[in-house]
């Protein structure tokens, strides 16, 4: 396929929901559901209820609600809403926790599926059913066409109801905790994008949970506009006497200074040169597909990384979140770069030999768990085909 079918490619996703329906008009959502209550989730829960929403907190596992509900409130510190956000209390605006999914999702206007990448997609299975019509599905951190992948689940599952649904890029904010407290690092602006650009005004609907939020025109461009892994993996893999570093020079028996230990730090000269050799991969592929406005590998790691110390500094993640990090990166955000690739006819070396390197390193074979075009619906090899499988995927599996 030529490059100029690739843009006919990108139309076809973005202009594909023609049903003739009216589409559901959205503002900011007065009743959430935030499903998964681990710190991410309780953080959309905070804002929302900031926000003056009704909010509905979901998990299914005990352990989290009972710590949720002795605590009787999430203590947020750092950058952002500061204060303390009032759990299951009997007066006043309070967040109430459930473990009853239908019960969280009764009357909600906007459904956020919060935590991992595993976990959006164990919701979008059991979610097909569940869902109203009109509601508003949110994927924050969606990586690369997770709205599409969602999309293609609950069709899967045999939804009806007429939904929208919005992708992210990114977070609001980065976490660390301090004892029971949630310590907050405000995040540089992450691209944000409806699954329908015709219902662009649901975006209103994620507001209050995404500030940093910057609308682009699609969910293509939001999609190729993912840098998590292409940053992520390279800091959190690579590192030692011939890749060190970044940040200030420690002398030999000296102590780095806690202000020092940031996610920027980890990234020294010789991962600079292979992020950019990693991003300039992904912006080629993302212009086979009509997308060419993506920022430069400095913008990029600006973005993942966050600042070198102080305000909008990025924690380093401890060893369990890098390795799911890890895993997140290479089945939701390289994977999907490496399928498309293949449909442009396009080599990607460095992202091949990157999701290798990970695989080792985690000792797994992650290739059956990826993100492929061919895994969420879109098996064509001409555009006449992709527009009427996406038109199946956006139409057929979310109108009614």
């Amino acid at each position: 396929m030529t490059s100029s079918g690739f843009e006919d490619f990108a139309q076809a996703l973005t202009s594909a929901r023609g049903s003739g329906q009216a589409a559901p008009r959205h503002g900011p959502a007065g009743r959430v559901a935030v499903l998964g209550a681990a710190p991410d989730g309780q953080i959309y829960a905070a804002l929302a209820l900031a926000g003056g929403a009704e909010v509905r907190l979901f998990s299914a596992y005990g352990a989290e609600l009972a710590a949720l509900r002795q605590a009787g409130a999430i203590t947020l510190r750092g950058e952002g809403p500061i204060g303390s956000f009032p759990v299951d209390q009997s007066r006043g605006p309070s967040i109430r926790t459930t473990a009853a999914l239908d019960e969280a999702l009764d009357r909600a206007e906007l459904v956020v599926l919060s935590g991992p990448l595993h976990k959006q997609r164990t919701y979008a299975h059991v979610l097909a059913d569940q869902l109203q019509p009109g509601q508003v599905v949110f994927l924050p951190e969606a990586r690369s066409l997770g709205a599409v992948e969602v999309a293609w689940l609950l069709q899967c599952g045999g939804a009806q109801a007429d939904l929208t649904l919005v992708e992210a890029g990114g977070a609001p904010y980065w976490i660390s905790t301090d004892g029971n407290a949630l310590v907050l690092s405000a995040c540089p602006p992450v691209p944000l994008a409806c699954l329908a650009p015709e219902r662009e005004d649901a975006l209103a609907a994620v507001g209050d949970l995404l500030p940093n939020g910057r609308p682009v025109p699609s969910c293509v461009h939001s999609g190729f506009d993912d840098a998590s892994a292409v940053v992520e993996l390279p800091a959190l893999l690579i590192g030692g006497p011939a890749a060190p570093c970044g940040g200030p020079l420690v002398q030999e028996g000296g102590v780095p200074l806690e202000a020092n230990a940031t996610f920027r730090a980890l990234i020294g000269p010789a991962h600079e040169a292979l992020i950019a050799r990693l991003w300039a991969e992904r912006c080629a592929v993302a212009r086979d597909f009509g997308v060419r406005d993506l920022p430069d590998a400095a913008g990029a790691i600006a973005r993942v990384a966050g600042t070198a110390r102080g305000t909008g500094a990025r924690p380093v993640p401890d060893q369990s979140t890098a390795r799911e990090a890890i895993r997140a990166g290479v089945t939701g955000s390289l994977i999907p770069l490496v399928s498309a690739a293949a449909r442009a006819g396009r080599e990607v070396p460095a992202t091949s030999a990157m999701i290798e390197l990970a695989q080792v390193v985690l000792n797994r074979n992650l290739a059956g768990a990826g993100r492929r075009l061919e895994t969420i619906g879109v098996q064509a090899t001409d555009v006449s085909e992709a527009r009427r499988q996406f038109a199946d995927i956006l139409n057929g599996g979310i109108d009614g």
